[in-house]
Order: structure tokens, then sequence, then C-alpha cells
């Protein structure tokens, strides 16, 4: 198998999971916005009524891509054909010289989230406030840190360039792509680019940790999976945070019990 052929098959990858990706931003269909007096409009950002056709969609597709690639890297562990595709990619780089040395991926993995927040501080319109964003980001975040620290404890594999053995599942990956679908849920009905750029920062993120021979392909699929799928705990939060927020809004009643006082007398 050539150097040529490996690569081909590193952006066929690649190119897949771009197009699942686009799949899902293109099946969206544009929220409706909800029918609520403008006091409560100016207590949220956007409040939104998603066509339940879109729901299911969205709920189907974050559940079947990103598991699909937890799974295509988990088989590594069991399925010698994939294994050895981990193994031919990282000969491949070392023989022809491919493989660098750069720590630009340290920094790199947080860019779609930190654009999320600076579109936000702009005042582009998003589908969260900036507090409820925050929440989200910490919460999805500490969920695929968590799921990647014990894949790395019940796995121990060991790294390409044998430094240790927390090679599954690649962590930078992880939190790249968990920025990518934070950038894309809360902007990404703006405009489908965004979406595709964020994914793009999170697939080269992926990329670097190959070359940078501290990842097999199979760990970077796996991280890649495992940051997208906390979209599940982020529709959940926003789903109860706005519906609270409208049942408080919307009463529009707030009860005080009367004043006592000696000159009211009650």
């Amino acid at each position: 198998m050539t150097i040529i052929t490996l690569l081909l098959l590193l952006l066929l990858l690649l190119l897949l999971l771009l197009l699942l990706l686009l799949l899902l931003c293109l099946s969206s269909t544009p929220a409706l916005r909800a029918q609520i007096p403008d006091t409560l409009r100016s207590k949220t950002d956007t409040i939104a009524i998603q066509n339940p056709n879109h729901q299911k969609i969205e709920k189907a597709t974050g559940i079947v891509v990103p598991s699909l690639m937890v799974a295509y890297g988990a088989s590594s562990f069991f399925c010698d054909g994939i294994r050895q595709v981990d193994y031919n990619i990282d000969n491949r780089l070392h023989i022809h010289g491919y493989i660098w040395h750069s720590k630009a991926d340290n920094y790199i993995q947080f860019v779609p989230a930190a654009a999320a927040f600076a579109m936000k501080l702009a005042k582009v319109e998003s589908k969260n406030n900036l507090l409820d964003m925050t929440i989200i980001y910490a919460l999805s975040g500490g969920l695929t840190a968590g799921i990647v620290t014990a894949t790395k404890a019940l796995t121990s594999r060991e790294r390409p360039d044998n430094s240790d053995d927390n090679s599954f599942s690649s962590g930078h990956t992880a939190t790249a792509f968990a920025a990518a679908e934070f950038l894309h849920q809360e902007f990404g009905h703006r405009s489908i680019w965004i979406s595709i750029g964020g994914y793009t920062v999170a697939m080269m993120v992926g990329a670097s940790r190959i070359f940078n021979d501290k990842h097999w392909l199979s760990d970077v699929i796996a991280g890649a999976g495992i940051g997208i799928f906390p979209q599940k705990p982020y529709i959940g939060y926003t789903r109860i945070s706005k519906q609270c927020t409208i049942k408080i809004f919307e009463s529009n009643k707030l009860a005080f019990p009367p004043f006592l006082s000696k000159e009211a007398g009650g």
C-alpha cells in the first residue's frame, strides 16, 4: 500500500465525516419564532419552536453518526483489518518522513468554541444567552473529558510514538469536535458555513494528532464521535432552561404577601 493510497484513504474518511455533517445541517429546517410577549423576548435571547420532523431527524442523526464513529474506533481492538489500517498509516508516515512535532493542536482544539463566544460578544444572534452558553459548554466539555479519561484508563493503548499508554481515544480530537458541535448548535442556524468551518477546524486537529504521531486513526475517529455526542445534555439543558424561563415570564404574575406596617394596618 503506497503512501498516496493511505493519504487518499484518510482523505476519504474525513470527507465522509464532512458529508454526514453536511447532511445534518441541510436536513434542518428554519426555526419558527415563538409567539411570546415582548417582555419575555427582552428577557431571553431567541426562543424557537422547532418542527417535530426536524427534532426527530436531529435526534436520530445525533445518535447514529457519533455511535458509528465510536464503534469504528472500538472495533480496532478486535478487528485485525481496521487495526492494520492504523499500523499501515503510521508506518508509511514514518517511512516517508511525514511525522511532525507541533504543539499547535493544543490551542487549535479550542478555536470553534472561542469563535462561538466571540460571535456572541459581537452581538450575533445565537440560540441561547451568554450565561446558558457558558453552562452548556462547561457541561458538554465535562462530559467529553470524563468519557475520554474513562476510555484511556480502560483500554491502556500505547501511543504510536510509545510515549505512554493513553492513546485511545484522542482527547484533543474529542475536545475539538465538542467545540465544533457547540458552535453548530448555537450558530448553525445562521449559516451552514459556520458549521462547516467549525468541523473543518476539528478535522484538522484530528489529522494533526496522527501526523504528530500521538494517535492512531481509530483513536481519532472515536474521539470525534465522543466529542459530538455531548449534544444530548446540550439539548436537554436548553429545553429545560427555556421551559422554566417561559413559565416564569409568561405568567407575569409575581405574588407578594401584603406589606404589614402600623400605618397600613395590614
